[in-house]
């Protein structure tokens, strides 16, 4: 093996562009590590985890690391960060010209430069708060992009944001679309008559996807952060958001997405959203609550007056029930709140990394024989690495060891199509699902896998050709996330070893 670790003084780019490069490098022959990230402590600590020799560099500085089976290969990555690089100096070229005035270098200065009216925060979590707290003062709305953000500085955040009538989209807000502009992770959907509110990035993905197959279009999409209708941050974004939407002329229904809230601020917002004038639909979900297929259907039915049949691509051989436990490995954080809402009906308490109750959290090796739902996109495992639906690595790694045990009865997983998303999810994703099931039969056992796949047919990777990807594999793929996971539980046919 060969490593090479370089320091580039001066360099600055943002971390989801450092993530795309990272993932260029890592892809090259012969490579068989790569970071490419500014050199903050926790960039730095993940380096050396990595087993690279700890360089003499600061935050403001770029380190490269490469590993490579030879010299040969090394270069190989090298090239490949050059043209990566090379696109992205490409891209920003068309900013400013000599003899104009120097950048601006503060984001509230940049702001009072331009008749901006939103800003886009992607720093290291522990930065975040300085520029969005620069956006919000400057007297604009700010999606704050970066995950990690203490939840203390969110709710300062949004209580200057409510003081000052702007909004705050996140921390850790991952899909937002303003008047048909996409930001962070998004779907290529139909402009139309409904807006969103989502305490949720994968939550309202599925719910667009949804409304986009049935032939309805959204107004907009404004993401408020995973934990805004908690009981500590107390819904402030969402309240702000609904107030936006109400009075927006081109939204005439609002659907309000989120992962399980706190029952008293539900209840206080449902009660805000009353004196609106608008229709206000609610696709929260929790135990007794509709899933958020299920909300779509209301919707569809009062805007249309009918609601489709969603789209199923069985594989040739049908699943059928087999012994064991579930195993439901997701990049979507809501879309594993579903699955596990819907399978613990059937089969009792699932244990996760992100648990519907704290006694059934799993262990720092996220392993059990029993039921299990893990969230890879979760903060705890995107510290320093790109998020799951950038780089599928560790779930592609866990497939593997779930077709090894023999406690494994069912795979559930999810794919995310859209802009920001690996360009080509659904080739990796089938040929783990293949070796996994080779794996398993190879031990005398049927591997049942079960795929929610959200996106549209206008998505970069399309929706149709992912499917049918996934489908030769011998998964049976829904466009309902909540159709996905009833079609997993069906398939236990007993206790969990």
């Amino acid at each position: 093996m060969t490593d090479h670790v370089e320091v580039r003084s001066g360099a600055y780019y943002d971390s989801v562009s450092l993530m795309q490069v990272s993932r260029s490098v890592s892809a090259s022959e012969g490579v068989e590590a790569a970071l490419v990230a500014m050199a903050t402590e926790l960039n730095i600590d993940l380096l050396v985890g990595m087993g690279f020799e700890q360089p003499q560099a600061g935050p403001n500085d770029l380190v490269v690391a490469v590993r490579g089976v030879d010299d040969a290969a090394v270069q190989r990555g090298l090239a490949a960060l050059e043209a990566a690089l090379a696109e992205l100096r490409a891209a920003g070229s068309r900013s400013g010209g000599l003899g104009e005035p120097p950048p601006p270098l503060t984001t509230r200065s940049a702001l009072r430069s331009t008749e901006a009216s939103l800003a886009f925060v992607s720093v290291p979590g522990p930065s975040a708060f300085v520029e969005a707290m620069d956006a919000v003062e400057a007297g604009t709305s700010v999606m704050v992009f970066s995950d990690n953000v203490p939840v203390d500085q969110e709710i300062a955040l949004k209580q200057a944001a409510a003081e000052r009538d702007v909004l705050v989209m996140g921390p850790d807000c991952g899909t937002a679309m303003v008047a048909g502009a996409a930001l962070g992770f998004a779907n290529v959907v139909r402009p139309g008559p409904v807006g969103l509110v989502a305490a949720s990035g994968t939550g309202a993905q599925q719910v667009m996807c949804l409304l986009d197959a049935a032939g309805v279009g959204v107004s907009h999409c404004l993401g408020v952060g995973g934990r805004d209708m908690s009981a500590a941050v107390g819904g402030l974004s969402t309240r702000q958001a609904l107030g936006a939407l109400a009075a927006d002329e081109t939204t005439e229904a609002v659907v309000v997405v989120s992962k399980p809230a706190d029952p008293q601020v539900l209840e206080e917002l449902e009660g805000y959203a009353a004196t609106l004038g608008k229709p206000v639909y609610w696709a929260t979900l929790g135990a007794g609550r509709p899933d958020l297929t299920a909300a779509v259907e209301k919707v569809l039915v009062d805007v249309t007056g009918s609601s489709p049949t969603w789209p199923i691509w069985d594989p040739a051989e049908t699943p059928e029930p087999v012994e064991g436990s579930l195993r439901g490995l997701f990049c979507g954080g809501t879309l594993a709140d579903e699955a596990m809402v819907i399978a613990a009906e059937t089969l009792g308490g699932i244990r996760s990394n992100i648990p519907l109750s704290p006694e059934l959290a799993l262990g720092a090796d996220l392993r059990s024989d029993g039921h299990v739902v893990i969230d890879f996109g979760d903060d705890q495992l995107t510290r320093g690495r790109p998020h799951p639906m950038i780089d599928p690595q560790l779930r592609l790694e866990r497939i593997a060891q779930e077709a090894a045990d023999p406690t494994c009865g069912v795979l559930l997983l999810d794919l995310v199509l859209g802009h920001g998303a690996h360009p080509d999810p659904a080739g990796d994703l089938a040929a783990a699902i293949t070796s996994a099931r080779e794996t398993a039969a190879a031990a005398g056992r049927r591997l049942p896998v079960v795929v929610s796949l959200t996106g549209t047919e206008g998505d970069p990777q399309g929706l149709s050709r992912c499917a049918e990807q996934l489908q030769a594999a011998g998964a049976a793929v829904y466009l309902s996330n909540a159709a996905a996971a009833r079609r997993a539980v069906s398939l236990i046919a007993g206790p969990s070893v």
